[in-house]
């Protein structure tokens, strides 16, 4: 069975062939940098412009370099949300047009079931597993038990951690994408100069023992620079290492939490994934490895070029939905909100 993914959801353009076999035929992605760099974040209305007059192009590139045309192809899956909806609604509407036309199924993937199944096309993870799943615009603690079924255990109740890092960058005077510019000058300084606040670290209820805040971390960092004044290349880099360790911090102490919740409720978990654009930074990933490995379970994430939203990993959603005999109508309506939990209804 071979699977054309379609990834509009943001400000990536992708497409993708994927088999049943768990082999990426093709991934190709055409990033969107140098517009939204201009405007020092991602514009919606120009992503939607971009993805527009892209990705004919881009799904044509894919087939290509998969060597099949669609002809060959069983079903088209495409991201239905969440996302920026001008994007969504650009792959949506072009998977559609192209399963009717080729008298194909149509499949509505959740932008974060791709994320979140990621790790089952390149490691074959059994289910159940818990993941973090850490993004530009995502931050959630889950225990992932099927295809369709998600147990949130903790969120963020303000800001994502990958929009943290943005805002951060730019604080700092950094470029757009944030997060790559912080991880790197992080390397060159003192982690421990600036004792940046760790939000719900003293709570008690468990209601807060998973979930996460990033708005006063990023406000303690924003106050730091305002008093430091004029900022020499020293105070740049303690301040990136320092934000960076405080949210390795959060983030490890958050998943301890959510692994003890585990073990209460008796979930015999496979592993523990972590997944999302966040997941590519390095000194993160080494991080949670190490907490993970502690406490006596297997740490996976995928390959760092997964990790980023690409087409393969809603290819596999729909492969992941296909074995379930989840197909989506043509009716399906793009959804700029789509929560996970949601997903364990009856199909559109």
């Amino acid at each position: 069975m071979l699977i054309l993914g379609i990834e509009t959801s943001c400000d990536e353009t992708s497409a993708a062939v994927v088999s049943d076999e768990r082999k990426i035929m093709s991934n190709v992605l055409l990033a969107q940098l140098d517009p939204h760099i201009q405007c020092g974040g991602v514009v919606p209305e120009v992503a939607a412009r971009s993805h527009l007059d892209s990705l004919d192009s881009v799904i044509r590139r894919a087939l290509a370099e998969a060597d099949v045309t669609l002809n060959d192809i069983d079903a088209v899956a495409a991201t239905g949300g969440p996302g920026l909806i001008g994007g969504v609604i650009v792959g949506v509407t072009t998977a559609k047009a192209i399963a009717l036309a080729s008298n194909i199924p149509f499949i509505a993937v959740n932008h974060l079931a791709g994320h979140a199944l990621t790790v089952r096309l390149t490691d074959d993870v059994a289910f159940p597993y818990l993941l973090l799943l850490v993004s530009g615009g995502h931050c959630q603690l889950m225990i992932v038990a099927s295809p369709l079924d998600y147990r949130i255990l903790g969120e963020t109740m303000d800001d994502a951690v990958g929009e943290a890092f943005d805002k951060i960058a730019k604080l700092i005077g950094l470029d757009y994408p944030g997060g790559p510019h912080v991880e790197k000058l992080a390397q060159q300084g003192d982690p421990s100069r600036f004792p940046f606040p760790r939000p719900f670290f003293d709570k008690k209820d468990p209601e807060f023992s998973c979930a996460f805040s990033f708005s006063g971390l990023k406000t303690a960092v924003r106050r730091t620079l305002e008093k430091l004044g004029n900022l020499t290349d020293k105070d740049r880099a303690d301040c990136a290492a320092s934000f960076q360790y405080t949210v390795g911090e959060i983030l490890k102490n958050r998943v301890l939490n959510g692994l003890r919740k585990c073990r209460d409720m008796n979930v015999p978990l496979t592993g523990f994934v972590v997944a999302g654009g966040v997941a590519a930074n390095q000194y993160l990933r080494q991080s949670l490895e190490k907490i993970v490995m502690s406490q006596n379970l297997k740490f996976m994430a995928p390959p760092l070029d997964l990790c980023t939203d690409n087409a393969a990993m809603i290819a596999w959603g729909g492969i992941e939905k296909m074995r379930l005999r989840q197909v989506d109508s043509l009716s399906f309506v793009p959804r700029p909100r789509w929560p996970l939990v949601e997903l364990g209804r009856a199909p559109s």
